[in-house]
């Protein structure tokens, strides 16, 4: 018998936190993050990241577990969070994931195997100080070379990927496409009621645009300010949305205008990546308008849905 998952997914800005909360309270349930960033300590207004009010008592994992200079992957994300799913169950009560990190649901959602390769520090330097010296063009031409087929996945400027790529083959003798497509056909080892919540496009820039004043109105650049005080601008955290834009400003490279400007187009840009991705990969999932729909007739919507699953 599979075991059973709720996944509430969806763009940035759409109501997931609201919505799985009070979905959790309904079905006796408890919450991982599918979130790429939440998981970092002190970085909490650039995240959006739920406050204890707005958790109403349900207990939330991967939120707040890792300093900012710590490793985080989708590898370490999947290992947490099928530990933290256990926890849950053992307890009776219902897990649900939560997020926009797609590949990080795909990988927990179709247990993907994440091969065990040689952590080569010197490796990794190697073709970093290439992209540094080199610039990323050219690293992209040696993952052409081994990989072309990831190309077409991976972007020239995503240095972290395009580096993991050139890596895996340097260490394993095989393109990571190869094991990716492997992996993708997967069938899950889960019973998953797959929710993609969305809104009309308008409103959701709209909301995200909301949003972003409200960071900057609690205090984002205060926060940003503060992590340069302990920790390096070129960590993959301080790569995050809300924060490589501020921290250009305060080094004085752009303006607290382009900063703000970069940002929310930026975002607007990654929700629609997101709407995109869920898209073509949740092929049966029950998507949920929520231009429509409040936050309890969504719940009821999904709690519906769960036990017709």
């Amino acid at each position: 018998m599979k075991k059973p998952v709720i996944i509430i997914a969806g763009p940035t800005a759409c109501g997931k936190t609201a919505v799985s909360v009070e979905l959790a309270k309904k079905i006796n349930g408890e919450i991982i993050s599918a979130d790429s960033m939440q998981i970092y300590k002190f970085m909490d207004i650039g995240t959006a990241k739920i406050s204890e009010e707005e958790k109403q008592g349900i207990n939330h994992y991967l939120i707040d577990e890792l300093y900012p200079d710590e490793e985080y992957s989708v590898a370490i994300f999947q290992n947490m969070a099928k530990r933290y799913y256990k926890k849950i169950c053992e307890k009776g009560k219902v897990p649900i994931l939560v997020g926009g990190t797609g590949f990080y649901i795909n990988a927990f959602v179709k247990d993907t195997n994440f091969e065990e390769t040689e952590n080569s520090d010197i490796l990794r330097n190697r073709l970093q100080e290439i992209a540094d010296q080199q610039g990323s063009d050219f690293l992209f031409e040696m993952l052409r070379k081994c990989d072309p087929k990831s190309c077409d996945t991976i972007h020239p400027n995503n240095i972290k990927k395009v580096i993991r790529a050139i890596e895996y083959f340097e260490q394993t003798g095989r393109p990571i496409s190869e094991h990716n497509e492997t992996e993708k056909d997967k069938i899950s080892p889960y019973n998953t009621t797959f929710v993609v919540l969305n809104m009309e496009r308008t409103i959701l820039y709209e909301r995200i645009n909301k949003r972003i004043d409200i960071m900057l109105e609690k205090g984002l650049i205060y926060e940003v300010s503060e992590l340069l005080r302990n920790y390096e601008p070129n960590l993959v955290s301080m790569q995050g949305l809300g924060y490589k834009e501020i921290v250009s400003y305060l080094q004085g490279k752009i303006s607290l205008e382009e900063a703000v400007y970069i940002l929310k187009r930026d975002t607007r840009h990654f929700a629609k990546r997101q709407i995109t991705w869920f898209k073509h990969q949740a092929k049966n999932a029950k998507w949920i308008d929520m231009t429509s729909y409040d936050i309890l007739e969504a719940v009821d919507d999904i709690y519906n849905f769960y036990n017709e699953n």
